[in-house]
């Protein structure tokens, strides 16, 4: 094991001694990335907490830079890892930099008195997630998404090897959810951190994450990249998907389609569909499009929320076959709605549907 930096031998963890998931091996080395995902309840969190130590492991260890954590002191722990969890904290009468400055404790004396370049630090860390303009607020009267970053300032300013993170983005809006994940990306690429931690947003946990470890009905069901986790048809199975879709193209949900006859024809090509095919959907219009190509961005969301799809081939012009069909759908429709302005060689029998429906008077652009 001496490639890992942290790596757990055959952990179980649970409560009161009582195991709730075995066998756990979990291997990362400095300079990556492990996500946890899985449904509520699985025990994402439940794993962190045995890793950090606020839960007793029920079998196995957990080993942290060669060493098992069982043998080291709190001190000698809280040098190397770092913990942003989700249980909110109260402390009484403390501004943000004195929540920050709790960080450099593990370095100071037994006073606890920090020095000037401990200071330093502290101020770096708030600066880093853009919260040093909250340094003088009080820590209980500022938003959760500004805890966050506060919390994760403290983490930071630890100056630590390896950072654990319990559903760090879920106070935080979609501005400081990028910032506070690239954040962390830069600290692991400069400082070669190694960072554990849970997500619910499967796009964001697609997108960082180097392992992927999925917690599911009291096990660890699969371990691998994010290529081999986030497949449509492992999310659905993984977390019991039985309305909508996953879309592992996009790392994005789409709802259910409209039920009964297409109602609506939709010409489009080159993403220009996606929004109306999304916007007929909410007003639960079942709807057809096409002549879509099978590499086209809107062929994705189309074949899961249209009624019918009419598909050519990737880079081949569309068939007098395909032509037809497409024109046989769109006779029945009651509305035609163009998405595009300008036709190319390939999708040029696409401007003749629209002519049609301009004659029948039946076309929206």
């Amino acid at each position: 094991m001496e490639s890992y930096y942290i790596y757990t031998d055959n952990m179980t963890v649970g409560y009161d001694g009582k195991p709730l998931i075995e066998g756990i091996q979990i291997r990362l080395k400095r300079g990556e990335i492990l996500t946890l995902i899985g449904p509520n309840g699985a025990g994402k969190s439940t794993i962190l907490k045995s890793i950090t130590r606020q839960l007793r492991l029920v079998g196995g260890a957990v080993y942290l830079d060669q060493r098992e954590m069982r043998g080291m002191t709190d001190k000698e722990l809280s040098q190397k890892m770092s913990l942003v969890m989700t249980e909110r904290i109260h402390p009484e009468l403390m501004t943000c930099e004195d929540i920050v400055a709790t960080g450099r404790y593990p370095y100071t004396g037994t006073l606890g008195i920090l020095s000037e370049r401990d200071w330093e630090k502290v101020h770096e860390a708030m600066e880093l997630v853009h919260a040093l303009d909250l340094k003088d607020r009080d820590f209980t009267a500022i938003s959760d998404g500004q805890r966050q970053r506060i919390l994760l300032a403290r983490a930071i300013c630890q100056e630590p090897e390896v950072i654990i993170l319990d559903e760090p983005t879920s106070f935080l809006d979609i501005r400081h959810k990028l910032e506070l994940l690239d954040i962390l990306k830069q600290m692991v690429f400069q400082n070669q951190l190694a960072v554990i931690m849970s997500l619910h947003e499967l796009d964001l946990a697609q997108k960082i994450s180097d392992i992927v470890v999925c917690v599911h009905g009291n096990r660890i069901e699969k371990y691998g990249s994010p290529d081999e986790i986030f497949t449509s048809e492992y999310i659905h199975d993984l977390y019991g998907i039985t309305s909508g879709t996953y879309h592992a193209a996009f790392g994005s949900l789409e709802l259910e389609r409209p039920t009964g006859e297409p109602e609506v024809f939709v010409i489009a090509g080159n993403g220009t569909g996606i929004p109306v095919y999304r916007r007929l959907q909410r007003q639960g219009i079942p709807f057809a499009t096409g002549v879509l190509h099978k590499n086209d961005l809107d062929y994705e969301v189309a074949k899961v929320l249209a009624q019918e799809v009419i598909v050519e081939e990737p880079f081949e012009e569309i068939s007098e076959e395909h032509m037809e069909q497409a024109r046989g759908i769109m006779s029945r429709c009651g509305r035609v709605i163009c998405c595009l302005k300008t036709f190319g060689i390939m999708n040029r029998r696409n401007e003749l549907l629209v002519q049609e429906a301009e004659r029948t008077e039946k076309l929206e652009i």
